[in-house]
């Protein structure tokens, strides 16, 4: 099934690894320096990057700049991913990730959509490459891990700014490296779905004017996502571009923010985008087939070139990869060989990022939305003229609801086509709804605006596949009766630390208590008195909180793996289903537990949180420090339910050091002038000698934000440094 050739280079000096700097012609540098001349960079007093250039072109050029200034590292590091190439870093662990990503986006396809790019866009991509570039000439002691020169076409590797932009159809790793790593011919082996313990989290939420106590539409921006994954910066042009907001690391566009009219926030969206075709094969003289319509048709082929970092050097090797119509086959299953049908790589992918940053309107909006080409992310929206929305999803191929397609359908007939694409207004979404809110917490759009959300009896089961979580239960609650409403307590209620799971797992713990034996109740008298008197809100002087936490987890481990990935997002229904086959016995069995545990890893079950749980900012991201400086937290993982998320765990520490969740947040308020308020994880550096390496990190745990310099005459009032790209 495999074709593999290996081959070892043991001089370094051939590896891609160790290829020397590029070297640029002088009219090359000539060209650079024309550019950089007309960018003017200015960093405010937080270190944020504004940056304004005569056109677009010149403003991207300095977005490039500044990222490569804040964090080359990271810009790296998501092409690397991108484009399928981190075992050249890494070495073979990470292999078959890069597999999945080179069989899922060809970097030929990539280059014909550059080359075929409108003219205004290709410059766009120009000077996207020409900003690090210059960067990287003008930074020699920067030593690039692989990419010593970036293409333009590279932008159209990365083309959506989600933590989770990959669709795989429900594929896992590992069952990809099966498929491909085994040289033997498989045709599938029996399915067993794995466990996945990722975060998954933002909160979007949008107020009407009806209900806020200016007058004006309000958007909160609250992606949850690894730390420091995103930089806050905003980019002005004399062509009418205006946009503050978060940039992933290598992208060119403000991936979640707002410009002077309008504002967005993307959650990662469940919505089934990518489909899984069931394909039935046949070996003839060393040729694949697949059956399709009663007739056979050839498997393609394209080789997948891996250079794998190890001790010795760099392995080379050559998979050949698989290809039918539906797409790259990523895995077998009972017998099937299974082909991915997804837009996870496009165009027009890039294009409508980008446009819907210079939206002035929501008719304009709208029309940047129906390049139907954003496969990851539901959008919660607010303007200035008054108007909240929300769409779910926004490619969303025209399915025959005949078929579950939560599970591979049948590869070999034509019934299973995708037929199209649904417009804007087709897929499941909510304008101005009468009771002047909207919330999205990456949770089923059917409660998205209490009664006046959308009717789930309307769409198609494909478009809306997921179910309630806590956070939204959490959501629904705090905006139900707002009345009045200020940006400042906008901020308050997306920061709010009630913890909504325990609604639901401290009643049937109770229970079981008051019916136990007396030897039982005995042991467990305290533990059980704390949590009765806790108000289910975490803090960092919260000892119930630790406890909850400990017992939460725990619970949590015992729920049946989701068959589906579908399956996996009801986690209310999930929960109560766990709760209600549990005995008396195995629920305090499961809190005597967690208060062992926590005994056995400190001494007492009487830990005040904040004493364990801690943010700290290594100066190597990654080696954490009991003995080292760091800040009590009392936020926890939003799995519980609460709205902030700080997702912590011990790092060869006894503490806890939180690595995920809440990122940059805004809170925007749309009237004749903007009014922002934003955080950010730490700061905005990535030099732990910097005065912004850390100088957010209390205001981020607390909730306080800054105030957004939008105006560029605020802007220059605090500037604390002026340059252009270069200098």
């Amino acid at each position: 099934m495999v074709t593999i050739k290996k081959q070892l280079f043991i001089a370094l000096i051939l590896s891609p690894l160790f290829t020397i700097a590029q070297k640029y012609s002088s009219a090359q540098i000539k060209h650079f320096k024309q550019e950089a001349a007309a960018v003017t960079i200015i960093r405010d007093n937080w270190g944020i990057p504004h940056i304004y250039g005569k056109t677009d072109a010149d403003v991207v050029f300095g977005l490039m700049y500044t990222q490569c200034e804040d964090n080359f590292k990271g810009i790296e590091r998501n092409y690397l991913y991108q484009m399928g190439r981190q075992s050249e870093v890494d070495g073979k662990k990470k292999l078959y990730t890069d597999v999945q990503l080179q069989l899922i986006a060809d970097t030929a396809d990539a280059i014909k959509d550059y080359k075929a790019a409108a003219p205004w866009f290709r410059k766009l991509m120009d000077v996207f490459a020409d900003g690090v570039n210059y960067y990287l000439y003008k930074h020699p002691e920067v030593k690039p891990a692989v990419f010593q020169h970036f293409e333009p076409w590279y932008a159209l590797m990365f083309t959506d700014g989600s933590v989770s932009a990959t669709v795989t159809g429900g594929i896992n790793l590992n069952e990809t490296q099966t498929f491909y790593g085994d040289t033997s011919e498989k045709l599938g082996a029996v399915y067993k779905p794995a466990v996945d313990d990722r975060e998954t989290g933002s909160n979007g939420f949008a107020i009407a004017p009806s209900r806020s106590a200016s007058g004006h539409a309000m958007l909160y921006i609250n992606p949850h996502v690894p730390f420091y994954f995103r930089s806050e910066v905003q980019l002005v042009s004399e062509e009418g571009l205006n946009v503050y907001g978060a940039v992933t690391w290598g992208q060119f566009f403000v991936y979640q923010g707002f410009n002077p009219h309008c504002g967005w926030m993307h959650t990662s969206s469940n919505a089934d985008v990518g489909d899984l075709y069931a394909e039935k094969v046949m070996k003839k003289d060393g040729q694949w087939y697949y059956e399709y319509d009663g007739k056979q048709k050839p498997v393609t082929t394209r080789k997948l070139v891996m250079n794998i970092k190890n001790e010795a050097g760099v392995e080379h090797k050559t998979i050949t990869g698989f290809y039918t119509q539906h797409g790259p086959v990523l895995a077998s299953r009972d017998g099937k060989w299974l082909a991915l049908k997804a837009n996870n790589r496009s165009y027009n992918a890039l294009l409508e990022s980008w446009l819907i940053t210079r939206a002035n309107t929501f008719a304009e909006y709208k029309k940047a939305m129906s390049l139907l080409s954003n496969a990851t992310n539901n959008t919660v929206y607010a303007d200035d003229q008054g108007n909240i929305a929300f769409w779910y999803g926004n490619f969303m191929p025209k399915r025959n609801p005949a078929y579950d397609w939560r599970l591979p359908v049948d590869g070999s007939t034509p019934a299973t086509e995708w037929q199209g694409l649904h417009n804007v207004d087709e897929i499941v979404h909510v304008y101005n709804p009468a009771n002047g809110w909207i919330q999205n917490c990456n949770s089923t759009p059917f409660a998205s605006s209490g009664r006046y959300s959308p009717d789930k009896n309307k769409y198609p089961a494909y478009m809306a596949p997921d179910g309630q979580n806590f956070r939204a239960v959490n959501a629904i609650k705090l905006l139900s009766d707002i009345k009045n409403l200020t940006l400042d307590e906008l901020i308050d209620k997306g920061y709010n630390h009630y913890l909504a799971a325990f609604d639901v797992l401290l009643p049937p713990l109770y229970k079981a208590y008051d019916t136990a034996p007396d030897s039982v109740k005995q042991s467990l008298a305290r533990p059980v008195k704390s949590m009765r008197e806790w108000d289910k809100y975490s803090a960092i002087n919260s000892t119930p909180t630790t406890l909850a936490v400990e017992w939460g987890t725990l619970l949590l481990r015992k729920l049946p793996g989701a068959k589906t990935e579908e399956e996996g997002t009801y986690q209310t229904e999930r929960i109560d289903t766990l709760i209600q086959t549990l005995t008396a016995k195995e629920q305090l069995d499961i809190f005597a537990e967690a208060v062992n545990n926590l005994k056995t890893r400190y001494g007492s079950w009487k830990i005040k949180w904040g004493d364990i749980n801690r943010y700290q900012r290594p100066a190597d991201g990654i080696t954490f420090n009991d003995d080292a400086p760091s800040l009590p937290v009392g936020g926890v993982s939003s799995a519980f339910g609460q709205l902030p998320s700080f997702q912590s765990r011990t790092m060869n520490t006894k503490k806890r050091y939180g690595y995920s969740g809440n990122s940059f947040i805004a809170a925007v308020e749309f009237g004749t002038r903007i009014k922002a308020k934003t955080i950010i994880t730490g700061g905005q550096s990535f030099n732990p000698a910097s005065k912004h390496y850390t100088d957010q990190a209390g205001m981020y745990i607390e909730g306080k934000f800054k105030d957004v310099l939008f105006y560029k005459a605020d802007v220059l009032k605090h500037a604390e440094k002026t340059y252009h790209p270069g200098e």
